[in-house]
């Protein structure tokens, strides 16, 4: 009687197991299923980037009809393509300290966070743009060089009324 006692006792055991890693595993199938739908979701949101320049004294207005002439029309095509949905600029109205100083920020909305890192190729484009690839080629080195600093930052909502 002790053997079957025991025998039961395992099957028992093996039975409970099997039962939990059957839950367990449908609980974390679950759990799989609506982080991927949460992501699906979000990976479909608009996706914003701030890049911010700092252009060395005196070379803001230089900085900026460079930018005008060869980088946004760049920009425009890939908003007629679809890829991005806006392009803003700002700049600050007062000065700041030095080193927290910026003198151009652009705004940057990505259809969605795969195309703002897919490394687009925009080679075609510019060449599409830009026939005199050599000027073309020289007013950008000469846009990057008038700059003292250039970083971009990813930027994200918070929401302040939800959890």
């Amino acid at each position: 009687m002790r053997t079957r006692n025991k025998q039961q006792l395992r099957w028992g055991m093996i039975a409970v197991l099997v039962a939990m890693t059957m839950l367990s595993t449908e609980h974390y199938r679950a759990r799989a299923a609506q982080s991927s739908a949460g992501a699906d979701a979000s990976s479909q949101q608009p996706f914003v980037i701030e890049y911010y320049y700092k252009t060395k004294w005196g070379h803001a207005d230089e900085f900026l009809a460079l930018f005008k002439k060869n980088h946004y029309p760049v920009l425009k095509k890939e908003m007629e393509l679809g890829r991005i949905l806006k392009v803003s600029m700002t700049a600050p109205r007062f000065h700041t300290t030095e080193d927290g100083r910026w003198d151009y920020r652009v705004t940057i909305v990505f259809k969605n966070a795969a195309i703002a890192n897919d490394n687009f190729d925009s080679g075609p484009l510019i060449k599409q743009l830009y026939p005199d690839q050599e000027t073309y080629k020289k007013e950008e080195q000469r846009r990057f060089e008038i700059l003292d600093a250039h970083w971009d930052l990813p930027i994200k909502d918070v929401e302040l009324d939800g959890r």
